[in-house]
């Protein structure tokens, strides 16, 4: 039995070309059955697993027809120009591949921990539509196992790459945010995520300033805590702030140090600027101006570029760590070939006891605790007398090999029924 993967991802498909695999649970369910149909049943593991930067089929197979087959299938959701995009693996790569993956070493953003819960949630799905087995819930156990190890170890993701969240986080351990007033100017995408942050670090107050009356509306119905006032109140705000974050689609800068004096603020107290814009939205003058510090975007470009490049230090640890998991995996997957038979020779030498024991028990007058001591004692002079065979079964270490002793063992015990 080997173990193989197929699929398409961000790294070589577009979005434009990943669109057509993204496959909802009843679009799975097909996939599945089709896959098992038209292989005669010969694959009945398989587990799809659909983000929005992968879809791929992990699965375990025999034959080259087989994986051929499973290759069509999927390539059949795309067009004639999806082969062009495909990922394939089979054997140790693709257990590695999968441990990478896991693991988040594989991810658009290195080291991102959402991955990890998507391949949990890909092998539930798999065991609730009764696709998994034995083999497949191993190797996906491990690389899930495998892939916490890495986190814990590593604490890749604790270096973080996305510039809004570094920007909170500089304020967070120069002023601290718990209590804090924040002022928040735009309620685009960028700012929705500084709000989300500013919420979880437990800013006391927060004030919404923006054109947009429909955003402010919406950011009012998902956070009913902030307050949302006119655009031209920014300046009267900022006087009552500890922290503003800026982060507005302007094509010029909104918040000029002379208007915000003019207004009447005033430098009285310590306070920090964040400015998430392009082209800045804050002047920076303020960085010159007692008691204030501006945070722009290429100092926070620099934090993420160095945080980028200790993340690919430690992706390269990562993959050094997995790869000794995933060779006991693979030993494991080879080693699983041999179980069927292993299973059967076992099986025959307890019907060979219960035989022995009826035959026993009707030829001699034994007790109930004698009887109990006689079964035990003929189970395991029998397990005994299989204990060096199959140890030696389960050092076999080429497909070769493992053949001829099956079929050698098969005979030599007469196990052919057992094994159909």
């Amino acid at each position: 039995m080997k173990f193989g993967m197929i699929g398409i991802n961000y790294k070589r498909a577009s979005l434009s070309v990943r669109e057509r695999f993204t496959f909802s649970d009843s679009e799975k369910l097909r996939i599945l059955q089709k896959i098992s149909e038209e292989t005669k049943h010969e694959i009945s593991q398989v587990m799809p697993v659909v983000t929005c930067n992968r879809s791929e089929v992990y699965f375990l197979y025999e034959t080259e027809e087989d994986f051929c087959k499973v290759k069509d299938i999927f390539c059949g959701y795309g067009d004639s120009k999806s082969q062009e995009y495909l990922i394939e693996q089979t054997g140790r790569d693709a257990i590695s591949y999968l441990f990478r993956t896991a693991a988040g070493l594989e991810s658009m953003v290195l080291g991102e921990d959402q991955i990890l819960g998507q391949i949990q949630e890909s092998l539930d799905f798999t065991k609730m539509t009764g696709f998994s087995g034995k083999e497949l819930n191993k190797i996906v156990r491990d690389a899930i196992t495998s892939a916490k190890k890495v986190k814990t170890q590593l604490k890749i993701s604790e270096n973080p790459i996305s510039v809004s969240y570094i920007g909170i986080k500089m304020l967070e351990d120069e002023m601290g945010i718990s209590g804090k007033t924040v002022l928040i100017l735009g309620s685009g995408k960028t700012s929705e995520l500084a709000l989300k942050y500013v919420t979880y670090y437990g800013a006391e107050k927060i004030f919404v300033c923006n054109r947009s009356k429909s955003n402010a509306k919406r950011l009012k119905e998902e956070y009913p805590e902030i307050e949302v006032f006119a655009f031209e109140k920014r300046y009267e705000l900022m006087a009552q702030s500890d922290l503003m974050i800026a982060a507005t689609s302007a094509p010029h800068t909104i918040v000029l140090a002379e208007e915000y004096e003019k207004s009447g603020g005033t430098y009285d107290k310590k306070r920090m600027f964040l400015d998430l814009a392009s082209p800045r939205d804050i002047d920076e003058k303020f960085s010159k101006k007692e008691q204030t510090s501006l945070i722009d975007l290429d100092e926070l470009n620099l934090v993420a570029n160095e945080n980028l490049k200790q993340r690919e230090l430690l992706v390269a640890q990562g993959r050094e760590l997995l790869e000794s998991d995933v060779d006991e995996t693979k030993e494991w997957l080879f080693m699983s070939r041999m179980d069927a038979t292993i299973g059967s020779l076992q099986k025959r030498c307890e019907e060979i006891a219960e035989d022995t024991y009826e035959y026993l028990d009707r030829k001699l007058d034994l007790n109930k605790k004698k009887k109990k001591i006689l079964y035990k004692m003929l189970r395991a002079s029998l397990n005994r007398l299989i204990r060096e065979p199959i140890r030696e079964l389960k050092k076999l270490d080429c497909v070769e090999d493992q053949d001829a002793y099956r079929e050698f063992v098969q005979k030599l015990f007469k196990l052919e029924d057992e094994e159909d």
